[in-house]
């Protein structure tokens, strides 16, 4: 059989989770920042001793970092003239409303390589003012002159007619340019959100084509250059190669080949595949209401899981709009590795710079400036002897001397220090959540939080207890949790198409045939990927609002779906009129290509029994010194239980389990931690 593995880079681990014929098999190593790729392949040699003959799920940070970071492509932006300046005008909106010195948006595209096309359509796309093709010409030979990398093509109403967009690109494409067109990013009205994520994706496919060329030829031997090669030059060669997928933002895979094309969709790839794998163990361990909590080396992702992942269309990217489905996400600058320090009026602050993977935190031996790892071991919360489950040796003397001077400026004890840099970290991961829950309208004490990611389960209790949340979950692998969600996704393909008319002008049967030409795609480039129409799964939906609103709620494509909106924005926010006249906005088609799906371990509990700890060391909470006791996660069975303080330690990632809760080990291996006594 085919091996199958999961791979989420991450800013300071690299997560591994490897299906194949001894079925599930995990492994993290240290991240390799100026080569992604250099890490993915030793750890794939590492668990397998080869690099093909692989079916490889990939989640990537390549397209985030570089819009995070300003480290993209350089782009052209082609406007139908008069309108070059949407992007700086936008929506409008202020940052800080009552900051008349505001700083204005830095813009992905230079002013300079912004032009305008003489051309109009009218809304409904109707041609006002055909193409001018002599002064596309000119505009490409400056274009060039200037060395941009790729060009975005945004023309007004382009969602209603693509036509225009269509002949600018072609012409700019026969002089050698890279062109990406904002109908075949976004095909909807919104003007500013359409080109926003357009030139987004213009910004980051340049650096994702590479990055994925480089991995692919390095996981296929003899491949010169993957998007010219077919299945059958891949026989000619000798190799049966990858199958190379990358995850993307709504939670499903695509292709590598069409993740070059519109990179866009991968850039919130990792904190995706983390939700669905938390969804998927969840459901397994018999919670269907949970909040996702992901706490990596350089931030923190929360999700909130009722029943089933949610998602949206409303999304930024550092500063920029990406009107694309994903999945809702609410990520804050708090992990392991974000670096405490004080402010100009001497306040103790955590996060959002990292140490990431180099120089990493003051106990990897390398970096000089106190993390949220070395807080926790300065508390006493990690296994110095079997971190990374005895790979990794981490240095408490060094963090010691490291924190000795950081305190010294805020007058504090190292061990108060230590204890502050927690609570600050704490109380940022808890906003998050509240973001996720209570304004949504979510009681978070409604559902159990499930944690991971290598420092989730150090600080899910006491933010559950903040919270008042009864239940914490840590997963047995929770340490590479989004690897194993990877291999949980299904392929899926999004498709959307404006409507913009009153629903009492257009019926159901009209809106199912705008959807029947996106089903056709939908189902034709699932069968190019191998998937038979009885492994596809087609789903209709439509975005709804009351005449006069601005933003639509997304809801399924039903005969009764007037009702459903009532009762859906009732119960968003607080108010329904079903006397209202409506309005649809968009249809859309979300195609799946369901994949074969792991099974997670199960042994059935046959009885509860007191797990002993493999030492017992001093550490702090509350303020406190206490003692506590370390457990080996290898070492706990099925029905194992035992009270705080208490560290589980594991190969991927840590737990801590406060004074006052208990925990107890379920069928899969999971840690479920309780506020109160053992039962």
């Amino acid at each position: 059989m085919r091996s199958r593995i999961g791979i989420d880079t991450g800013g300071t681990f690299t997560d591994f989770v490897h299906l194949g014929p001894d079925g599930l098999v995990v492994h993290k190593q240290r991240s390799t920042p100026d080569d992604p790729s250099r890490s993915i392949l030793d750890g794939i040699r590492h668990l397998t001793g080869q690099t093909t003959s692989l079916d490889v799920v990939h989640g990537s940070t390549v397209a985030t970092n570089a819009v995070l970071e300003r480290k993209g492509a350089q782009v052209a932006l082609v406007a139908t003239r008069g309108f070059e300046d949407v992007l700086k005008i936008g929506r409008q909106t202020r940052p800080e409303l009552y900051n008349v010195f505001v700083a204005p948006r830095p813009p992905l595209v230079d002013p300079d390589l912004t032009f305008g096309v003489t051309e109009r359509l009218d809304a409904s796309g109707a041609v006002l003012l055909a193409v001018n093709e002599e002064e596309v010409d000119r505009l490409a030979r400056f274009i060039h002159d200037r060395g941009a990398t790729i060009v975005a093509v945004c023309l007004l109403h382009s969602y209603a007619n693509p036509a225009h967009e269509q002949q600018v690109a072609t012409l700019l494409r026969q002089s050698g340019l890279a062109v990406c067109t904002s109908h075949e990013v976004l095909p909807e009205y919104r003007e500013f959100e359409r080109w926003s994520t357009t030139v987004v994706n213009a910004y980051v496919t340049p650096l994702m084509d590479r990055y994925l060329g480089t991995l692919e030829r390095a996981l296929t031997p003899g491949l010169q250059d993957p998007r010219t090669q077919t299945s059958k030059t891949r026989r000619d060669l000798g190799t049966p190669g990858p199958r190379l997928s990358i995850m993307q933002s709504n939670g499903g895979c695509i292709s590598a080949g069409a993740a070059r094309a519109q990179a866009v969709r991968t850039v919130l790839s990792g904190p995706a595949a983390g939700v669905v794998g938390a969804c998927a163990v969840a459901h397994a361990a018999g919670f269907p209401r949970v909040i996702s909590f992901d706490m990596g080396g350089t931030s923190t992702d929360v999700s909130l899981i009722d029943d089933g992942i949610g998602r949206t269309t409303d999304s930024k990217v550092g500063d920029f709009p990406v009107r694309l489905p994903l999945i809702d996400i609410h990520t804050v600058g708090a992990g392991g590795g974000s670096i405490a320090y004080l402010d100009t009026g001497g306040a103790l602050r955590v996060g959002p710079r990292s140490a990431g993977a180099n120089p990493g935190p003051v106990c990897y031996g390398v970096g000089e400036e106190l993390t949220v790892t070395d807080a926790n071991l300065l508390l006493g919360r990690l296994d110095p002897d079997y971190f990374l489950g005895g790979r990794m040796t981490i240095d408490a003397v060094r963090t010691q001397r490291v924190a000795a001077a950081l305190a010294k400026q805020t007058g504090l004890s190292v061990p108060e220090l230590a204890d502050g840099i927690v609570r600050v970290a704490n109380a940022n991961m808890e906003r998050a959540i509240r973001v996720v829950s209570v304004e949504r309208g979510h009681d978070p004490r409604d559902f159990a939080l499930l944690a991971f990611g290598g420092a989730g389960g150090m600080h899910a209790c006491e933010i559950a207890q903040q919270l008042e949340i009864k239940t914490v979950i840590v997963p047995r692998h929770a340490g590479v949790l989004s690897a194993l969600g990877m291999l949980v996704a299904d392929v899926t393909k999004d498709y959307s198409a404006s409507v913009l008319k009153a629903s009492s002008q257009v019926a159901v049967k009209d809106l199912e045939r705008l959807c029947a030409p996106l089903v056709s795609a939908a189902r034709a480039e699932l069968e190019a990927e191998g998937f038979p129409a009885k492994r596809q799964v087609i789903t209709l939906s439509l975005d709804v609002r009351y005449v006069g609103q601005s933003f639509e709620i997304t809801l399924p494509l039903t005969a009764d779906y007037r009702k459903v909106f009532d009762q859906q924005h009732g119960k968003t926010y607080g108010y329904s009129n079903p006397a209202r006249a409506t309005e649809v906005v968009n249809v859309r088609v979300s195609a799946a290509g369901i994949t074969d799906k792991p099974k997670l371990p199960f042994t059935k509990v046959r009885g509860a029994s007191k797990a002993k700890p493999s030492a017992v060391r001093p550490g702090r909470f509350t303020g406190k010194n206490v003692k506590v006791a370390f457990y080996r996660w290898d070492d706990l069975k099925p029905g194992s239980f035992a009270s705080g303080p208490a560290v589980i330690a594991g190969g991927e990632a840590t737990a801590v389990v406060p004074p006052g809760w208990t925990f107890k080990v379920d069928g899969h291996g999971n840690v479920l931690a309780r506020k109160g006594r053992a039962s």
